[in-house]
């Protein structure tokens, strides 16, 4: 279905531009009318364009969207309406588009989950299922409200974490910059002086220009290698799901990382489970759609287990103890939750906690991150300086006798 680029006036007489799709130029002027515009001029736009305009939403935007939709269903504004003011007022011009095509299909009876799920490269199916439970409850402003928190969340956490990797990613194209450098245009240098000298060099200095003699020589074996042992290992994960698991396994096992990536998968578990079943969601489905975001195999099949069990009846505190991917506390929480009603209270601390965990576990391996590339660079110059000049002051030491 062709995109058109259009300039429409509203009830209010004010000119209105945008994008919509429609199977023609009536179709176009029939959809714009259902919406209260009339269309005025229009012009198709590219297939190309109108696929990279989709691609540019941002979760932020999302957010924006989901904050305004909040604030509107609380006013008592129409659906519709409120639908038009955000594609009005939005600066995406993606978005708009986006916005003008879930309008229209809801102006012609489908529902506002069902519209939103039509365009699932920009709504998740988080973003959908709390818009449907929303809608099976009748709190509809409360799912909005959740879709908030939720979005917020997430653009804070990935945030926090851009700015913590931050200086380590610098620190590290920094120390690969300096060990390129020394190996590849400073040793060499001082290779053939020391080769001038006229005798035989110590241990340090001859693995210290074999070095050198390999790096020159083999640099794209050397920086390539570990790039393609990775690009080999995803493709094998995503060709095996045998692989896939294993090196999920693996990973929840390293040292420092594997607690990272425990804690992380656990927060995002947590944090959507507590917004799905606060939203009314039921205990099942909350499970579902929590399972969705957790990208790792092994931890995944914990869930999976957890489901399994909530679904034969066990209670919920005693299947997280069964997995054994729960800490004894979290499940002491829940059963107190479970106990006294107050469940979905529990699960918004339980999720605040792994938030805790989560910071607390990725400033950890930040803070061994630092000293180790740092010990790495003084090593290598270390080296350096100890193989090139010892030579030297030999040399300078049989002259002076």
């Amino acid at each position: 279905m062709p995109t058109y680029s259009y300039r429409a006036i509203n009830s209010k007489g004010r000119s209105i531009r945008g994008t919509l799709s429609a199977g023609n130029e009536v179709d176009l002027y029939q959809n714009l009318r259902s919406i209260g515009l009339e269309l005025v001029d229009c012009r198709e736009q590219r297939r190309r364009r109108s696929v990279a305009l989709g691609q540019k939403v941002s979760l932020r935007d999302l957010s924006q969207l989901s904050l305004h939709l909040e604030e509107m269903s609380r006013a008592g504004v129409p659906l519709l309406d409120a639908l038009s003011d955000i594609r009005e007022s939005t600066s995406n011009a993606a978005l708009s588009t986006i916005l003008g095509q879930i309008q229209r299909e809801v102006s012609e009876g489908t529902s506002l989950s069902r519209a939103f799920a039509n365009h699932p490269k920009v709504f998740g199916p988080v973003f959908v299922s709390l818009i449907a439970a929303g809608e099976e409850t009748g709190q509809l402003t409360e799912s909005f409200h959740q879709l908030v928190k939720h979005l917020k969340w997430t653009d804070a956490m990935m945030t926090k974490v851009r700015k913590s990797l931050r200086y380590p990613i610098i620190l590290c194209v920094v120390v690969l910059l300096v060990i390129v450098f020394m190996l590849g245009y400073v040793v060499p240098q001082v290779v053939g002086f020391l080769a001038n000298l006229g005798q035989e060099p110590p241990f340090l200095t001859r693995a210290l220009m074999a070095t050198s003699d390999a790096f020159t020589g083999y640099w794209w074996l050397i920086l390539g290698g570990p790039v393609a042992a990775w690009l080999g290992l995803r493709l094998a994960s995503r060709l095996s799901e045998s692989v896939a698991y294993n090196m999920d396994y693996l990973l929840l096992r390293l040292p420092v990382i594997g607690d990272v990536v425990r804690k992380a998968a656990l927060s995002r578990f947590a944090h959507m489970f507590a917004i799905m079943f606060n939203a009314g969601i039921d205990l099942l489905s909350c499970l579902a759609a929590a399972r969705a975001l957790v990208n790792n195999r092994a931890l995944g099949d914990a869930v999976d287990l957890l489901r399994e069990q909530v679904k034969a009846g066990v209670p919920l505190s005693a299947a997280m103890l069964g997995t054994g991917e729960f800490p004894p506390l979290i499940v002491r929480m829940v059963r107190i939750g479970e106990d006294t009603g107050t469940l979905g209270r529990t699960l918004d601390n339980i999720g605040e906690i792994y938030d805790r965990d989560t910071d607390e576990a990725i400033q950890g391996m930040i803070q061994l991150i630092e000293p180790a590339l740092t010990a790495i660079m003084g090593l290598l110059l270390a080296w350096i300086a100890v193989a090139v000049f010892g030579p030297i002051y030999d040399s300078l030491g049989k002259i002076g006798r």
